[in-house]
């Protein structure tokens, strides 16, 4: 078999075989064919599209590229949440401890941020002290005795995707549905849960800007996890303003702890009870959305998803008393407001713009050597759809430099506009795929 011949059948329309497939998974992994006929094969799959049995093959083949994690010591049904990522997306701090303190076991693996849009690992660190680093013994331990653990993605979990993403990335090849699906949903299945629920963000804080590229995508990786044999759910979500109010790693976690205490945002909320009530029934605990959103809202009134919340950080080596006093969290030294020009309706916040704004003041990462600081970010006053008076503030910008904060209110000012008319308001859960 020739890495030459793959490419031409390919390039010309034709629909690669498994053998094929696995043969240059398997020959890039160990670096015997070069970068190059990959890159040329990426392209020609970028334009001639992948069929849906091309998809599952390709995912398989990433997802057996390296080791496959056994979580089959964990008692009960283990189901893993993931998001495609946005701006204020804390999701997995405060839907991971009400889940798990529903009795589902949460073993879940994140990643860290890069640009604008903010990493798991980054926003648990604003706990003194946690760590990811676990070793699988101690990954599995923590989930059979306390319901939850989160760790770092491990070097050899899907290391073919590794490669292929960061080649995607610089050959122009990311945009395509197949190798998107195919990419997220390899690691999935080689990270060992039984039910896997994906929330899929539309919007211009998202990666599919088009509800309909969203629903596309959801609709291939729930495919995918179906002819894999594992339970897939995919809520398509909105993601054209931030969620919730805070955007930063610190004021992020201090949100997620006011949602567990049943003061959270109303988009938060219904995020985290949407998703929640689908891994609540894909673990087997409800039968209806209606009694796992009962369930859910259960653990938040009672104090037990707090709780968890508290032993899940002090289980990773973390100070979880900041979990009772948000006020040891990090905090800026500098807070200003950034007040609206004019009298009127915010009919929309440009979301990605406001995850730059975060970049800007330190709160995320240019490359993945930078520093961040887990204190800075933006707190909005006022989401899309709100009245606001001239001169009224529309957020509150938190900042260690003078600089870096006069930068980040120009912009942000920028991405939002005001006009004399009630935008028509739009459903924030778009769709359930199953």
């Amino acid at each position: 078999m020739r890495m030459y011949d793959i490419i031409m059948k390919k390039r010309n329309g034709g629909e690669l075989s498994k053998e094929e497939i696995d043969f240059f998974i398997e020959g890039y992994t160990k670096g015997e064919i070069p970068d190059y006929q990959v890159s040329a094969l990426m392209m020609a799959i970028y334009f001639q599209k992948m069929t849906e049995q091309e998809t599952y093959n390709l995912t398989m083949a990433m997802a057996d590229s390296g080791d496959r994690l056994d979580l089959s010591a964990i008692q009960g049904i283990k189901v893993d949440k993931h998001s495609t990522g946005g701006v204020g997306d804390k999701t997995s701090l405060a839907l991971t401890p009400m889940v798990a303190a529903c009795g589902i076991p949460v073993a879940k693996m994140s990643g860290r941020g890069l640009g604008h849009t903010g990493g798991t690992i980054d926003k648990l660190e604003s706990f003194d002290g946690f760590t990811t680093g676990l070793t699988t013994e101690r990954f599995i331990e923590n989930v059979n005795r306390i319901g939850i653990a989160i760790m770092g993605q491990t070097a050899d979990l899907a290391p073919a995707d590794k490669k292929l993403y960061a080649l995607r990335d610089v050959t122009a090849t990311v945009d395509n549905l197949s190798l998107i699906a195919s990419s997220i949903m390899s690691k999935k299945l080689a990270a060992g849960a039984d039910a896997i629920v994906l929330d899929v963000k539309t919007g211009s804080g998202a990666f599919m800007k088009r509800e309909s590229e969203a629903k596309a995508l959801a609709e291939e990786m729930v495919k995918i996890g179906k002819n894999a044999g594992r339970k897939t759910i995919a809520v398509i979500s909105d993601m054209d303003q931030p969620l919730g109010f805070a955007v930063g790693n610190a004021l992020e976690v201090k949100e997620a702890i006011e949602t567990l205490k049943g003061n959270g945002p109303a988009d938060f909320l219904e995020l985290c009870l949407t998703l929640g009530s689908q891994m609540l029934i894909a673990g087997g605990r409800a039968e209806s959305s209606a009694e796992a959103e009962e369930m859910l809202r259960a653990v938040i009134a009672d104090g037990s998803a707090l709780k968890k919340l508290a032993a899940f950080v002090e289980a990773q080596g973390g100070d979880s008393s900041a979990v009772y006093h948000p006020e040891l969290l990090p905090r800026a030294t500098i807070v200003r407001p950034v007040t609206a020009p004019e009298s009127g309706y915010l009919t929309h916040i440009v979301c990605d713009e406001v995850g730059i704004c975060s970049l800007i003041l330190g709160g995320g990462r240019e490359t993945k050597e930078s520093e961040i600081d887990l204190s800075v970010g933006l707190m909005l006053c006022k989401k899309a759809g709100d009245y606001v008076e001239a001169g009224e503030p529309l957020a509150m910008i938190h900042a260690n430099d003078e600089g870096k904060a006069a930068e980040a209110e120009r912009r942000y000012l920028a991405a939002c506009r005001i006009l004399a008319e009630m935008p028509e308001k739009t459903p924030f859960i778009k769709g359930i795929i199953q």
